[in-house]
């Protein structure tokens, strides 16, 4: 990496720390302060007023609780905007990431609160009315509720969800194509076909990935990981969208930017190598053990909440003296008496996760991609402003995937090999 790379990653990496470390002090104050001041019970009061003007009384507890979701998540994403809107028109554009404008940037906001709450209020309904007929085995109706529509909302995700906001198109026929589909041929998985996304019109950084059950998988490939598909490495009148200029008249502001900011992108031969480690996750079970623990967990906070759920005093700690809403408990329970275990699953999480990025990356050594790899990831770490350096206490408990170095170090032998 050369000294300008370097300072350039320093910098972007110090201003997102510096949001980060802000923004999260901002999320800590204004919990305590909803907490301090009553703002749970308040909203639910309001939500319960609400209902009243549409003629629903106390006894339609779901609807209370559905329209206590819409107020919260509304406030959430109110106050969450302002912080959004500096990190990627500040920061991000700062460093030369953002592809945004703002009214793209506002109808995606919109988009997707629309599409949450279209998914959220209908769920929360059906597990609402889950836990109230469940009986004393509700906790396992519950979890194999929130299983299917797990596995549900994972199997139409890609197909019916993402193309909401995202451009989806097959990868042409080509080389690249066909060597994907060799090396999937290879380890036996079954491909059925390969999309690449249209990432550059909101961001320069890059992504893969895989999804899909059993024999219907698909490989999903950000433009901007492509060297010879991204819209951000073409002509200056593409990528500007605006008409040609005649001599004389110099470049505008928006240009001089698109030639600054130009990502540098992967060969096939990398693109290869970023796939075979992903297809590392597949081939080792990563992906069906992430499942497994998730739901493992899932199934622990059920049974817990079921244990806990009839304690008044949970309620009253938290300014509910008179009655016990089943989604307040869900969210007192769940939010605040676990966050200590959250805690520590998200370490034992973030540990498992850099387990299987060093078995990801030896699996694509398997393949012959090590020096592929090696150059891919040093590419995409400078593509995406990386530092190279890190604390090890600090990535340890921060980062899911090993530091750049790491990863470089454990491909070395093979590479040189």
């Amino acid at each position: 990496m050369d000294s300008e790379t370097f300072e350039k990653s320093r910098l972007y990496q110090l201003d997102k720390s510096t949001f980060s470390f802000w923004s999260g002090l901002y999320s800590e104050i204004e919990g305590t302060l909803i907490l301090l001041f009553g703002g749970i019970p308040y909203l639910w009061r309001l939500s319960g007023r609400f209902c009243g003007y549409a003629g629903f009384g106390p006894e339609h507890e779901i609807t209370q609780s559905l329209v206590f979701l819409l107020l919260a998540t509304l406030f959430s994403a109110s106050t969450g905007l302002p912080w959004s809107l500096y990190n990627t028109f500040v920061i991000e554009e700062k460093h030369g990431f953002n592809q945004q404008t703002l009214g793209f940037f506002m109808k995606d906001a919109i988009k997707k609160f629309v599409v949450t709450q279209c998914i959220l209020l209908p769920v929360s309904s059906l597990l609402l009315y889950i836990i109230k007929i469940g009986g004393d085995y509700f906790f396992i109706y519950a979890w194999l509720f929130t299983l299917v529509v797990s596995l549900v909302l994972v199997t139409i995700y890609a197909d019916y969800i993402a193309p909401l906001f995202d451009k989806f198109t097959p990868l042409p026929e080509g080389k690249l194509k066909q060597e994907i589909e060799v090396m999937a041929k290879s380890i036996d998985f079954p491909l059925t076909k390969v999309y690449v996304v249209e990432g550059s019109k909101r961001s320069s950084h890059s992504n893969a990935y895989f999804y899909g059950f059993f024999k219907n998988k698909r490989i999903v490939l950000f433009d901007t990981l492509l060297e010879e598909y991204s819209v951000l490495n073409k002509g200056l009148q593409e990528e500007s969208g605006v008409e040609p200029r005649k001599d004389g008249e110099g470049d505008g502001e928006e240009i001089k930017a698109k030639v600054k900011n130009k990502k540098q992108g992967c060969k096939n031969e990398e693109v290869l190598a970023v796939l075979g480690h992903e297809l590392g996750h597949w081939k080792l079970g990563h992906t069906v053990k992430n499942i497994v623990i998730s739901q493992m967990n899932s199934f622990l906070c059920f049974f817990l909440f079921a244990v806990l759920i009839g304690q008044k005093e949970l309620f009253a700690a938290f300014g509910f003296y008179n009655s016990q809403p089943t989604l307040i408990g869900l969210l007192i329970i769940f939010q605040f008496i676990f966050s200590p275990y959250n805690e520590v699953l998200s370490f034992c999480l973030t540990v498992l996760s850099r387990r299987f990025e060093f078995q990801a990356d030896a699996f694509a050594k398997k393949l012959g991609k090590a020096k592929d790899l090696y150059s891919a990831l040093i590419k995409l770490n400078k593509d995406n402003l990386g530092f190279p350096v890190s604390d090890w206490l600090f990535s340890m408990w921060h980062y899911s995937h090993p530091p750049l170095l790491e990863r470089l170090q454990a491909l070395k032998n093979t590479k040189q090999d």
